[in-house]
């Protein structure tokens, strides 16, 4: 099956593409408000970018009824933002967040959330987030009237005690439970997991002819090959 992206609506391809891309990480985006209020809305078009220098990603769409969004407005002003990592613990807070509140109702209070001060910035990060990640603006660009691309210098990480070694920097990843965004109302746990070595050529390839014959010759499980 093809689909011509040319020939369809944007909603579709919408529907599509957040079907197909998944899971996608959320973030949980912190800003401030012009009197000092903690905006708090999550955004699953979000990835990091490079490591140096360290920038995120975050696909900013305005509201349905074209108006732009208090992230986007707060991130033109300011020129920075948190972004949160959703776990397990703060997915339900998450989703009261994303709901569309007035401009001078505050999600953190409503989801019941505290904020903690950020180290380089002023906009504060959420405490319950397992990761924060703080945020300078590198770069915010309309693309279309109806969505900004927004790129952040990411210049400090927080993480919950106990993620992070503090020598070697690993994260324990049985402690982490990050959980992901899949289509409309759906997410998924992260905590099936699996290792893959890549190999290294050529000694961690198998030669093909060497391979053709044992798949000739491998016996089903009902004792016939």
């Amino acid at each position: 099956m093809l689909i011509d992206f040319e020939k369809i609506t944007p909603h579709q391809r919408y529907k599509l593409l957040t079907a197909a891309v998944v899971p996608r990480p959320i973030a949980l985006v912190s800003t401030l408000t012009p009197d000092g209020a903690v905006n708090a809305a999550p955004f699953s078009f979000f990835n990091v970018f490079s490591e140096d220098p360290a920038l995120a990603i975050l696909g900013l769409q305005h509201a349905p009824d074209g108006s732009i969004k208090h992230t986007t407005r707060h991130i033109l002003d300011n020129g920075e933002f948190v972004i949160n990592l959703v776990d397990r613990q703060l997915a339900e807070a998450m989703a009261v967040c994303a709901a569309r509140f007035p401009a001078d109702v505050s999600e953190i209070e409503a989801a019941g959330l505290s904020v903690s001060s950020s180290r380089h910035i002023k906009t504060p990060r959420i405490t319950e987030a397992p990761v924060a990640l703080e945020c300078r603006t590198w770069e915010i660009r309309q693309i279309t009237p109806t969505r900004h691309l927004a790129i952040g210098e990411i210049v400090a990480l927080s993480a919950r005690d106990g993620l992070v070694d503090p020598e070697t920097l690993y994260f324990d990843m049985q402690a982490y439970e990050p959980v992901g965004r899949l289509v409309a109302n759906t997410y998924c746990h992260t905590d099936d997991r699996f290792e893959l070595t890549v190999p290294t050529w050529p000694d961690g390839f198998t030669d093909t002819s060497q391979t053709q014959t044992n798949t000739s010759t491998h016996t089903s499980p009902t004792g016939k090959t």
